[in-house]
């Protein structure tokens, strides 16, 4: 048996170097997926192409090692692992084309299905498999598992919906469904293989048990063992295997690029949440809306309504629910307010026969809707938030006849109290029979395994025996059904599963042990340690939602991976295996926090709310010394003096680049920084402010209703000039509050004072909090106590300021609750716009920064931007630029990294300028795309003028 390192040489000879990863944190990065089983791979490779796919296939059959292909790696069941090679495919994967108008969309394996929604958004059409975990489910996952979800029932999910095919197959051959010729192609090249698809399909269409058996299964949600309904859906071979791998989970072939037919996304929607005293009561209103044509039905128990009844905005009427009642989540769309409201009323006509406990209430309001659909899909994480330490999240999908949902979902409620689940909830897709059941358990012992073994086939006996229901409606069989696929399916059409497998991959080494696992113990094998480490860590379900997020995703590791990684350094150090941890230890220090840009945008995707950044500073805290700290604490007390020093060094360094080229430090730097890493990269992006912000007088006349206190933020006094020459940040906030005629006051002490970010990052936590200290108690004499609002204008220092008062003394405390602090935008949103004219700009292309998103103003800095632009872009790949203060200089691979996506889409159009809000973003961006990036206040400026009677005077 190869080792890691072993196998790692080997890859190399049909794959460079650096796209093996073999390393120890690489391999125990990777080794889990959503779901609770673990194995650690040989070697995680990365491909970029079919000809190294078919390499890796023969390479596979000839050392006799596993292959499993990953994307996303959302999956729930297992199906993303392996203990031989990991092929990942979610960096190099993802070209798309949208075809015909947005009625098709052809797409690459590592495509993310909500970035395809984006790409036909302006079309009005969207794929039809919409999974919950579709902002990070990859097409390759969505297509290889059958994905459904909420509202594409039966007849819009991956199968029905797929066009045309292209795959690989194991010995190398590659076949797509869209060219005639490969038809006949298929047939010489696999005589055998095509036999046996004729034969088996030959089989079934003969037995009429069997197609009815199939034909049946079918009329709802079924994603147990393989898509057999293949075989009686067409005729031609290659169209029965290419629809096989819909569902497949990996163990058939690669898929290397499909064509799915979209379906439309409709623009208007009335939702409502309906109560109702007992589950058998919601059950009977199902049949009513579907008949009235409702998009989605979602059921819900009293269990799971009460563990989000904590989330501000609900109703009320939540909390004081009898304890066996239930709600139905409905929601009609339609593609005119006329054809929902017609659907509305044809239910509504019908209630009166429905025992309600309240009277059904639509809303069109997109706020409440939101808010509906935040309990819906708040139920699932709500549980994992509060589980125990050391604790796995279970998601159970499986479905019955909806005639008997009512009676299914009280014998469920009788096995969580046999086996002692008392923290269960029950929800689902009511007007599919699909039910989603969510438990807490440990594997940590033996009596705990043999626990949920007895609970799962107790399930499976519920299921099939008992209701003729289906053990997996759409998250995949993978390894904790496989052992019961036969149960399901009974076995003749179970043996036909297992000649398929066999006559496609006869090595059994794609992907192993999913869906065909002959192991009647296989779904309580391989089961994942969750090791108690830190509170993030521990609330960790390693979903994998935070990861497309994550600015060091195509580098060095995502925030799952961070996390893994700490449950991993917890379980070799239990373990005693010293050599290991200190090698993963060393390993993690680069990977796992050098390169966190500490942004904090997985917070923003995680369903258990986990700021892994904030892990990130926490350990960045406690690795410093005491040294370290005294220094750090030195440079926040003579701030201003840091500041003149890095200001006369850009002086310094842009004249340098005057006399002997401007990208004359910019190669240095680089070159030194390659025998030491510490150095900072220079760019030539670094100008000094030119402005002398100390010329404004400091002293003006305050009006309250008018004034507001400016507190421009250090990185614009010290290197806020710009590579075109335009004028700074500075200048253009004077500039528009002249033309708007507001009053700003300027401290002329400013330049001690700091949001304290530089430090906060790094995790300086008393440097950082005597900055902060120092600048609320300056803030609360400017400001006259509170009465005027203070402005900055980079948007991550207010939003470092404005979440600065855990550090605050008891008195500053006070002052700070007092104080209104205001960004660039809710200035030119509130202040300057309303008073002035406006000469739009043509077309724009904006950078969202991270702050935007935590506080909320997304929003309010598109309408500010379309308020000065006819025409706005934001990218769909606009995410972290990764420079996250100073990282960009000293590891500016991370930015590079992180743009590249962003920076790849904007060279394809033609703007007339490129705007955001914080410089140092501005910086990364304008390195990236190769344009200049500016604030978006010169925007405001440069498309502004004094109202009429103003400029006259």
């Amino acid at each position: 048996m190869n080792t890691a390192t072993e196998t790692g040489k080997l890859l190399e000879s049909i794959l460079p170097k650096e796209r093996i990863k073999s390393r120890l944190i690489d391999l125990a990065a990777y080794a889990p997926d959503a779901g609770f089983y673990y194995l650690r791979p040989k070697a995680v490779v990365q491909p970029v192409n079919e000809d190294e796919i078919k390499a890796l296939f023969k390479f596979s059959q000839q050392n006799n090692l596993p292959l499993t292909f990953r994307t996303g790696g959302t999956s729930l069941s297992g199906q993303a692992i392996s203990d031989g090679i990991l092929v990942d495919l979610s960096k190099f994967w993802t070209v798309h084309k949208v075809e015909n108008e947005g009625l098709q969309i052809r797409v690459q394996p590592g495509m993310i299905g909500a970035t395809a929604n984006a790409y036909l958004k302006k079309y009005n059409r969207k794929i039809g498999p919409d999974p919950a975990s579709i902002n990070a489910a990859m097409m390759g996952g969505i297509l290889s598992n059958n994905s459904s979800g909420m509202c594409c029932g039966v007849t819009r999910n991956s199968y029905h919906t797929t066009k045309y095919i292209r795959f690989i197959l194991p010995n190398g051959k590659a076949y797509t469904t869209e060219w005639k010729e490969d038809y006949q192609r298929f047939k010489i090249e696999c005589p055998e293989l095509y036999q046996t698809i004729e034969l088996l399909r030959q089989e079934i269409i003969s037995q009429p048990y069997l197609y009815n058996r199939i034909r049946q299964k079918y009329q709802t949600k079924n994603t147990v063992g393989y898509s057999v309904n293949a075989f009686i859906d067409y005729e031609e071979p290659l169209d029965i295997l290419a629809h096989l791998l819909i569902g497949a989970e990996g163990t058939l072939a690669f898929i290397s690029e499909a064509v799915l037919e979209t379906v439309p996304d409709f623009p208007f929607r009335s939702t409502a949440l309906l109560y109702f005293p007992q589950i058998f009561e919601a059950c009977k209103a199902i049949i009513p809306l579907s008949n009235a044509g409702a998009e989605a039905v979602e059921l819900m128990d009293r269990a799971s309504l009460h563990s989000v009844a904590h989330i501000a905005g609900l109703p009320e009427q939540i909390k004081f629910l009898p304890e066996n009642a239930a709600a139905l989540l409905v929601e009609f769309q339609g593609s005119s307010r006329g054809e929902v409201e017609a659907k509305v009323n044809a239910f509504l006509a019908h209630t009166t026969n429905l025992n309600l406990l309240n009277e059904p209430e639509f809303t069109e309001d997109p706020y409440n809707q939101a808010l509906y659909w935040k309990v819906r899909k708040g139920l699932f994480p709500s549980v994992g938030a509060v589980r125990a330490s050391g604790t796995s999240v279970i998601l159970e999908d499986i479905a019955f006849p909806v005639a008997l949902l009512g009676d299914a979902v009280l014998d469920l409620h009788q096995l969580f109290k046999k086996y002692g689940y008392n923290d269960a909830i029950i929800f689902g897709h009511a007007k599919d029979g699909n039910l989603h059941f969510v438990v807490t358990q440990t594997f940590n012992v033996a009596e705990e395994v043999e626990r949920y073994d007895r609970f799962l086939r107790e399930v499976v006996d519920v299921v099939v025996k008992k209701y003729n229901g289906t053990l997996k409606a759409e998250h995949g069989t993978g390894r904790n059904m496989a052992p019961f696929v036969e149960t399901e399916w009974g076995p003749e059409i179970y043996r036909i599963m297992k000649m398929l497998k066999e006559a496609v991959d006869p090595h059994n080494l794609l992907n192993p042990g999913v869906i065909i696992n002959e192991k009647s113990n296989a779904h309580v094998l391989h089961l994942k340690a969750m090791p108690g480490v830190e509170r993030e860590v521990d609330k960790c379900m390693e979903c994998g939602f935070c990861e497309h997020r994550c600015p060091s995703r195509n580098l060095t590791l995502t925030p799952r991976q961070r996390i893994v990684i700490r449950r991993e350094l917890a379980t070799l150090k239990e373990n005693g295996n010293t050599k290991q941890h200190n090698e993963l230890l060393q390993q993690y220090r680069y990977d796992g926090m050098d390169t966190c840009a500490v942004d904090g945008l997985c917070a923003t995707a995680c369903p258990v709310d986990i700021n892994t950044g904030s892990l990130i500073k926490r350990l960045r805290k406690e690795s410093h010394n005491a040294l370290s700290n005294k220094l750090a604490l030195t440079a926040a007390k003579n701030f201003g003096l840091l500041s003149s020093v890095i200001k006369g060094g850009l002086r310094a360094g842009n004249g340098v680049n005057g006399l002997l080229g401007k990208s004359t430090l910019h190669r240095f730097t680089k070159t030194v920084k390659k025998v030491v890493p510490a150095m900072p990269l220079w760019s030539n992006q670094l100008k000094p402010t030119v402005t002398d912000y100390k010329k404004f007088d400091a002293n003006k006349s305050a009006d309250a209703a008018t004034a507001v206190v400016y507190f421009p933020t250090c990185i614009n006094r010290v290197m806020g000039g710009s590579s075109d020459g335009r004028k700074s940040a500075i200048d253009a906030f004077v500039s528009v509050s002249e033309k708007a005629g507001i009053n700003f006051l300027m401290p002329n002490d400013i330049n001690t004072s700091c949001c304290g970010q530089p430090f906060s990052s790094k995790g300086y936590n008393e440097a950082f909090a005597y900055m902060a200290n120092q600048t609320v108690e300056k803030l609360w004499k400017w400001t006259k106590e509170g009465k005027l609002p203070v402005v900055l204008d980079i948007t991550s220092c207010t939003h470092t300021l404005q979440h600065c008062a855990w550090a605050l003394s008891e008195q500053n405390k006070e002052r700070f609750a007092l104080l209104k602090i205001l960004d660039s935008i809710d200035y030119l949103a509130d202040y300057i716009l309303p008073r002035l004219q406006i000469q739009k700009k043509e077309n724009i292309a904006v950078h969202p920064v991270c702050s935007l998103v935590h506080m909320g103003l997304e929003t309010k800095f598109l309408s500010v931007a379309k308020s000065l632009a006819h025409q706005v872009t934001v990218p769909v790949h606009a995410g972290c630029c990764g420079m996250a203060g100073d990282r960009g200089f000293l590891f500016p691979e991370l930015t590079q990294s992180a743009t590249r996506p962003e920076a790849a889409e904007l060279k394809e159009g033609r703007y007339d300028g490129f705007y955001s809000t914080a410089k140092t973003c501005e910086m990364a961006m304008s390195d990236a795309v190769g344009a200049d990036y500016h604030s978006l206040l010169h925007l405001a400026d440069e498309c502004s003028s004094a109202p009429a009677a103003e400029s006259g005077k």
